[in-house]
């Protein structure tokens, strides 16, 4: 006895192979910004000079205060302008990947920013009496434990961008929602040259439910035991 029916097969088999990789990809490049940017902005906050604090703050309120969605939704029908010789317009996986690298730096640009708060005045102190300029105290002496501090945060900042990449079938992209949504209108228009019982969505959609489930969850259970040792 089957325990997958033959209809699913190559549904699953299109989804793994199509959705799933563009997934990864976007969610990885947005981590990435969003640690590069962040860490930069958060230290950055930590400095007396206001101006500048209030800059960043505003960066961060913004994108942190609006919905994903809306983000997305703008620089997808942002109109294409001219940079030199160039003609720039953002794709949808282009568009995805600068909104959810917005909303994440602004949520590692705050987390930086406590973090390097949270270590005592007494280490900067002692870095100063040694000698150690700004960019010497915070490269030896401030960053590394910051870094420590913030690593389960970027942990689950990483699973929450992934559950958010599904916000960017709504312009098209064809990450791993919506390759299961492109599936299950072939099978239910008969495109596939077989009968989707009545359970199909259901099955298509736990799919979905499942395979999320099985990347969030070990990196979840991972953030989890990197605060209780590393905070």
């Amino acid at each position: 006895m089957r325990l997958v029916p033959d209809w699913f097969e190559p549904v699953a088999e299109y989804m793994l192979r199509e959705g799933l990789p563009e997934t990864l990809r976007v969610a990885a490049i947005s981590v990435t910004a969003s640690a590069v940017i962040g860490i930069v902005l958060g230290v950055l906050m930590t400095l007396r000079f206001r101006p500048l604090r209030w800059v960043i703050r505003l960066y961060v309120e913004v994108w942190r205060g609006l919905p994903i969605l809306v983000t997305v939704l703008l620089f997808y029908w942002l109109p294409a302008f001219d940079v030199g010789p160039f003609h720039v317009q953002l794709s949808a996986y282009m568009a995805g990947a600068v909104a959810l690298s917005l909303w994440g730096s602004a949520q590692v640009a705050e987390a930086t920013r406590g973090a390097v708060q949270s270590i005592p005045k007494e280490q900067r102190e002692a870095a100063a009496a040694l000698g150690f300029g700004w960019v010497g105290t915070q490269s030896s002496v401030i960053l590394p434990q910051a870094l420590r501090r913030l690593l389960p945060p970027m942990v689950g900042l990483l699973v929450n961008i992934i559950q958010n990449t599904t916000i960017v079938s709504v312009i098209g992209l064809n990450e791993f929602l919506q390759a299961g949504t492109r599936q299950f209108e072939n099978v239910s228009s008969g495109l596939t040259g077989q009968v989707a019982p009545d359970y199909a969505p259901f099955m298509i959609f736990g799919f979905v439910m499942l395979v999320f489930f099985m990347i969030s969850f070990p990196l979840t259970r991972l953030a989890a035991v990197l605060e209780k040792r590393l905070t």
